[in-house]
């Protein structure tokens, strides 16, 4: 399995925005939208293979993550708008303290914290922060079930930073330049096409 965690530090929470101002009024929703197409589309197919978490962090519900598992998602198609949809029902879901719902096939949502997040999948996985000044690639041995952490256009936080120094991560690069989060995915998921068996 190929984790994926995305943070959305201004990402709304609450399902009241607009589908067509995802980029502003919606906290640039429109980065974790690009990551989930990302994370699940090829040409023909969805990876069954890939989860995503959306950890959003922006206003007074927050904090909320969606999870995408590409083994039962359905009613995902390539447009930002109609991932904004799916994005926007799960935020309207009441919610429990703890524990996930479900509101649509394959979406997830729930009030798990990064921190919550990334302490859940290190039991799954590896912890992988990708981040310009770590190993590249290239050199780097991908684990088996890895979990690779990125962010939007605002860093990790030196808190956020902090949780994952407690998992012991490797710190990876995928190049000398800094990308946006949604092609960083793609390439990720291109390398272990091509290393993995």
């Amino acid at each position: 399995m190929r984790y994926f965690v995305a943070v959305g530090h201004k990402a709304v929470t609450t399902g009241d925005f607009k589908l067509d101002d995802i980029s502003g009024g919606a906290g640039r929703l429109d980065i974790l939208v690009r990551c989930v197409n990302s994370s699940f589309f090829l040409s023909h197919s969805i990876r069954k293979d890939t989860q995503l978490y959306l950890v959003l962090q922006g206003g007074s519900d927050a904090p909320k993550t969606v999870r995408f598992s590409g083994e039962e998602v359905r009613y995902l198609n390539p447009d930002e708008r109609s991932t904004s949809s799916l994005i926007r029902n799960a935020l309207m879901k009441k919610l429990p303290a703890e524990g996930e719902v479900r509101s649509s096939p394959g979406v997830y949502v729930s009030k798990m914290s990064f921190s919550d997040v990334i302490s859940s999948l290190s039991e799954k996985g590896r912890i992988v922060y990708l981040k310009e000044d770590g190993k590249d690639i290239k050199e780097y041995s991908t684990p088996e079930d890895p979990v690779f952490v990125i962010s939007d256009n605002v860093d990790l936080t030196n808190e956020e930073e902090d949780i994952l120094l407690q998992y012991a991560p490797d710190t990876v690069s995928l190049g000398p330049n800094s990308l946006h989060a949604d092609h960083c995915i793609i390439l990720v998921h291109n390398e272990m096409d091509r290393t993995s068996p």
